[in-house]
C-alpha cells in the first residue's frame, strides 16, 4: 500500500513537473514569436494607412470588417461579421477652407463626422461670433444678425500653448496668470452659452434655422497641433473644426472689426442608412469548447486621424494575440474569441449587443481581456468587483516575464465599471472581464479622438509587450482546470448618494443610430 502511495506521489510530481516545462516552453515560444515573428506593423500599416479611419456608417468601416475578416483567414482563423443594428451612413470627402477676406490664407480644418455637404463649388460668407445676450429673449432678437454667416461657437483660447510648455518656462506669477485667463475664458463662454437658453447641441440648430450658412468650431485638446473631432449637429449646413490657430485668427478678426471672409468646400457624402457589425474571430476548444476566453477592442473610431491609438493598438493586439496563439496553440482548451466592437463610440453598442444575442457565451466567459486606452504598456489591472479575481489574475499573471508583469499594478477586488470601454458590456452582465490598462503617452491631449491619432504615434515596443502579456494570459486562462468564479464582492457605500452601491445594469445597444 505505502509503495502504491509512493509510487502515485511520484507519478504526481512527474506529471507535473512535464505540465510546468511544457507552459514554460509556451511562455517562452510565445515571447520569441511576437519579439521575432512579429506582424504588428503590417497590421498598424494596413489598417491606419490603407482602410484609415473607422467611423460608424462609412463605407471605411465596412471594408475595416472585410478586411479583419481576410487577415484572419490567412492565419487559419475563422471570422465573421455579425450584423446587429444599423447606423446613418456616410462618407467624407474633400475639406477645403480658404479665408480670401481681409488678406489670403488656407486654414487648417475639417468637417466634423456626419456634416452635411457643401454644394462642389462651396460656400463664401463673413464670419461672426456667437452673438452674446444677456437672456433667452435677447438672444431670439439678434438671431437675424447670423443669416448668410459663418458662426464660431467656440471660445477664443488665451493660449495656443499647452500646460505643460508654461509650466517649464513661465514664471510663476505669468503661469498663475495665465491659469487665471484660462479659467475666466472657460466660464464667460459657458455663460454666454448658456443665456441664449440652448445646448451646445441645440444651438447649432437654432443658429442653421435662423439662416447661417455653417457652424466653425476649434474643439482644442489642449496640446500642440491637436483637435479633438467629434459629430455634427447640423442638417443642411456644414459643420467645421478649425485648428486653434486659425480659429484665433478668425476670432480676433471679426471681434476687431476686420471681417474676415471665408471660402469652404466641405464635400461628403449621406448614403441613407447601412448595417453595422461585429467582427468575430474563432479558435475552437478541444476539451471545453462551450467555455470562453474573449479577446476584446474596439474596431471603430473618430475620423480625426485614423484611429491609430484609439483603438488601433487594441485592435493589433488582440489581433496579434490570436495570429500566435494559434500558431503555437492551435488546439486551446477552451474556445478562445476575438471581438472586435462596432460603435463603441456612440455608446458600447457592438459589444452591448453581443452580450445581449449571445448569452450562452456571456454565461460560460471563463475571462475577457479588453485594451483601449492608447499605445502604452499596460500599468494596471482591477479586478472589477469579482470577489475572486485575486486567485486566478494572479496565477495568470505568474508566467508573464518580469519586465512586463513588474510594471503592472493590480487591485482587487476593486469596483465593477459602468462604462469606459467593451469590458463594462460584460460586468454589467456579471462575466469576469478585464481592462488592460496602459501607461498614457499624452493620450487624453494628444491623440484621443484628435486628428493627431495616426500611424507614427504609435510605441510598437510597448504595444509588443501588450501582446506577449495577452497571449500568455489567455493561454493560462484557457489551460486553467478551474471554471472562474463570478462572484460578486459586496460593494462599498457611495459617500456622496449615502447609500451602497449597485451592480451597473446591462443595457442593450443603440440598434438604429444617428437617424434622428
Amino acid at each position: 500500500m505505502k509503495k502504491n502511495l509512493r509510487t502515485l506521489f511520484s507519478l504526481f510530481l512527474v506529471v507535473g513537473g512535464l505540465q510546468l516545462q511544457a507552459q514554460e516552453q509556451m511562455v517562452d515560444n510565445i515571447v520569441e514569436e511576437a519579439n521575432d515573428n512579429s506582424k504588428l506593423e503590417e497590421i498598424a500599416h494596413e489598417l491606419m494607412d490603407v482602410v484609415g479611419p473607422r467611423l460608424v456608417g462609412t463605407p471605411q468601416m465596412k471594408q475595416a470588417h472585410d478586411w479583419a475578416v481576410k487577415k484572419y483567414a490567412g492565419w487559419g482563423i475563422s471570422a465573421e461579421n455579425q450584423e446587429y443594428g444599423t447606423w446613418r451612413a456616410w462618407e467624407r470627402g474633400i475639406t477645403h477652407i480658404d479665408m480670401i477676406e481681409p488678406r489670403v490664407s488656407s486654414l487648417q480644418g475639417q468637417q466634423l463626422a456626419w456634416s452635411p455637404s457643401t454644394k462642389k463649388k462651396g460656400v463664401t460668407a463673413e464670419v461672426v461670433i456667437l452673438p452674446e445676450a444677456s437672456s433667452a429673449g435677447e438672444f431670439k432678437k439678434m438671431l437675424s444678425g447670423v443669416k448668410g454667416k459663418f458662426v464660431l461657437m467656440s471660445a477664443l483660447q488665451p493660449t495656443g500653448r499647452p500646460a505643460h510648455n508654461w509650466e517649464k518656462w513661465a514664471t510663476d506669477k505669468s503661469w498663475d496668470k495665465m491659469k487665471g485667463a484660462m479659467k475666466e475664458t472657460d466660464s464667460l463662454w459657458r455663460n454666454r452659452v448658456k443665456n441664449t437658453g440652448y445646448t451646445s447641441k441645440e444651438l447649432s440648430k437654432v443658429l442653421e434655422e435662423a439662416g447661417a450658412e455653417g457652424i466653425i468650431t476649434s474643439y482644442w485638446s489642449k496640446g500642440f497641433g491637436a483637435n479633438k473631432i467629434f459629430g455634427a449637429y447640423t442638417k443642411d449646413v456644414p459643420s467645421i473644426d478649425v485648428s486653434l490657430e486659425d480659429y484665433g485668427l478668425l476670432y480676433r478678426l471679426a471681434e476687431s472689426g476686420n471681417t474676415p471672409k471665408l471660402k469652404v468646400v466641405a464635400q461628403s457624402k449621406d448614403l441613407g442608412e447601412t448595417p453595422t457589425f461585429n467582427t468575430i474571430a474563432r479558435i475552437e476548444g478541444s476539451e471545453k469548447p462551450e467555455e470562453y476566453v474573449i479577446l476584446s477592442a474596439h474596431f471603430d473610431s473618430w475620423d480625426g486621424g485614423t484611429g491609430a491609438t484609439d483603438n488601433g493598438t487594441g485592435t493589433m493586439v488582440m489581433m496579434e494575440a490570436m495570429r500566435i496563439l494559434k500558431k503555437l496553440y492551435p488546439n486551446p482548451k477552451r474556445t478562445i474569441i476575438a471581438g472586435h466592437w462596432g460603435s463603441e463610440e456612440q455608446g458600447l453598442n457592438g459589444s452591448r449587443a453581443f452580450v445581449k444575442d449571445h448569452p450562452e457565451i456571456v454565461a460560460n466567459v471563463q475571462a475577457s481581456f479588453n485594451q483601449d486606452n492608447g499605445t502604452g504598456r499596460v500599468k494596471s489591472i482591477n479586478g472589477q468587483g469579482f470577489l475572486h479575481a485575486y486567485d486566478y489574475i494572479n496565477r495568470w499573471l505568474a508566467p508573464v516575464p518580469q519586465e512586463i508583469k513588474g510594471e503592472i499594478e493590480t487591485s482587487f477586488p476593486g469596483l465593477p465599471s459602468g462604462g469606459g470601454s467593451d469590458y463594462a458590456s460584460f460586468v454589467a452582465a456579471g462575466a469576469p472581464a478585464f481592462s488592460l490598462s496602459s501607461l498614457s503617452w499624452s493620450y487624453g491631449n494628444y491623440t484621443w479622438h484628435t486628428n493627431l491619432d495616426t500611424y507614427d504615434k504609435i510605441v510598437f515596443d510597448d504595444v509588443r509587450n501588450n501582446v506577449i502579456l495577452t497571449a500568455i494570459m489567455t493561454y493560462m486562462a484557457s489551460e486553467d482546470p478551474e471554471k472562474t468564479s463570478n462572484e460578486k464582492s459586496v460593494l462599498p457605500m457611495n459617500s456622496r448618494a449615502g447609500k451602497q452601491m449597485e451592480w451597473p445594469e446591462a443595457r442593450d445597444a443603440t440598434r438604429k443610430g444617428g437617424l434622428d
